[in-house]
């Protein structure tokens, strides 16, 4: 049986120093923007998983399968051309929030927006915080 080996994980790499090498001036202000939202929503510090992810909050997993392991429980990437949210937004449930929140796009188990400015800030505190009480009913959600 192959063994699932964990990609993402806690990086040491101070969340100043990371927004600091955002190179779009309008993407790093966005960013530091949405770190003190998801810090005012969720209660967590952030913290830096994987290259390019800032999370807030992790959970701990165990599948049927017997794969088990931790990923934050809510956070997002600053990408190049957009932001990525992690935030459970696939869930069907989330479908009347979502109508109101504004120009995105939905992946698997991620939101993705080309421009803060186009979305609703209060519906994505919403969407932030049912995120993870949601997530927080199915596993065991803990400061990093």
């Amino acid at each position: 049986m192959a063994r699932y080996v964990v990609k993402t994980g806690i990086e040491d790499v101070s969340v100043a120093d990371f927004l600091n090498r955002i190179e779009s001036a309008e993407r790093q202000t966005d960013a530091r923007k949405l770190v003190a939202m998801f810090q005012d929503v969720t209660g967590y510090a952030p913290r830096i998983w994987g290259p390019s992810m800032i999370g807030f909050g992790k959970y701990a997993y165990t599948y049927d399968s017997g794969h088990s392991g931790e990923a934050m429980a809510s956070g997002f990437a600053p990408r190049r051309a957009e932001v990525v949210f992690y935030i459970g937004a696939g869930h069907a449930d989330r479908a009347p929030l979502l109508e109101k929140l504004g120009k995105h796009k939905l992946g698997k188990g991620c939101l993705h927006v080309r421009h803060l400015g186009q979305i609703d800030a209060a519906v994505l505190r919403l969407l932030i915080r049912e995120g993870l009480d949601d997530l927080a009913r199915r596993w065991p959600v803990s400061p990093t």
